[in-house]
């Protein structure tokens, strides 16, 4: 039976994943934050769930799971580790608060380093421990490639996680642990409800109008032409179980649009398309005499 580590697995693409891991045989460690959600998702998927109570950002509470998974498994190696877990909070740069910017960079990013260390030697770097090496596999999104405004700390969170997927895997060679990037497009989940509530929240700035159109977009998007998260969660499967996985996944309902058409587009152009649609063309002064 294949067990596998899931971080963030209370809904969305960890929820999902999760999910799709047990109804393929697999046992789950599936991370959530607070126990009532562990107690939920055990009662419904069953003896193969089991709940680990922590947040991501404290090393010292995932060390201490990742030893309860270690008894658990009682000699046998991970199948797989899946870095999940993650938090968007949009905002300008200007005025976004710090504790929203650091809760992001923290959550999304830094959380990989604790929790790659903590459960790597259960994936194969202990190798006292019998069964095939495991697999990693690091959820980006195309945040990761492009810069989306009023998204900055999740942007950069993700394009963190893009370089340091690519030094993972180059240093996990040595014990033949995998290392997969997971990049979708938009996909539909929960995550947009909480970010329409932040419309109108940058009111008292001069990107009031910006911001709110920008966010708007992306919450009607997100849930008109999101991915359903049982498509990321089914390409994350595959990550896990196919003999060759690819080095990045890139699932999108639309992909030449999403993906290949936004990524291929020169700098300069997606500059203009954003700048124009959100009007962020700065008013010009007439200089001339008069004004006339």
């Amino acid at each position: 039976m294949r067990s596998v580590v899931i971080t963030g697995t209370s809904s969305g693409i960890g929820r999902a994943t999760a999910h799709l891991a047990i109804r393929n045989g697999a046992r789950v460690f599936g991370s959530v934050r607070r126990p009532e959600d562990g107690a939920r998702l055990a009662a419904e998927f069953g003896e193969r769930f089991v709940p680990l109570v922590f947040d991501v950002r404290d090393e010292a509470a995932v060390a201490a799971e990742a030893d309860r998974v270690r008894a658990m498994l009682a000699g046998e190696r991970l199948s797989g580790l899946v870095n999940n877990a993650g938090v968007g909070i949009a905002g300008p740069v200007l005025h976004q608060p710090a504790d929203e910017i650091r809760e992001q960079i923290e959550t999304n990013l830094l959380s990989l380093f604790w929790v790659t260390r903590a459960f790597a030697p259960l994936l194969g770097t202990d190798r006292t421990l019998t069964g095939p090496p495991g697999r990693i596999v690091n959820m980006s999104s195309i945040g990761g490639k492009i810069g989306q405004p009023f998204a900055a700390a999740y942007v950069a969170s993700k394009h963190g996680i893009e370089g340091f997927s690519e030094a993972l895997r180059r240093e996990m060679a040595l014990y033949d642990i995998k290392v997969i990037i997971m990049g979708p497009a938009l996909v539909d989940t929960p995550v947009w409800d909480k970010l329409a509530r932040t419309i109108g929240r940058y009111a008292h700035t001069d990107y009031a109008a910006a911001f709110d159109r920008g966010v708007g977009m992306m919450v009607e998007n997100g849930h008109r032409s999101g991915l359903p998260a049982e498509s990321v969660a089914e390409a994350v499967w595959h990550a896990l179980t196919t003999p060759r996985p690819r080095l990045r996944y890139s699932p999108a309902r639309h992909p030449l649009i999403e993906q290949v058409g936004a990524r291929s587009l020169p700098k300069r152009v997606l500059d203009w398309s954003m700048e124009r649609f959100l009007g962020l063309k700065p008013e010009r002064a007439d200089t001339r005499s008069g004004g006339a």
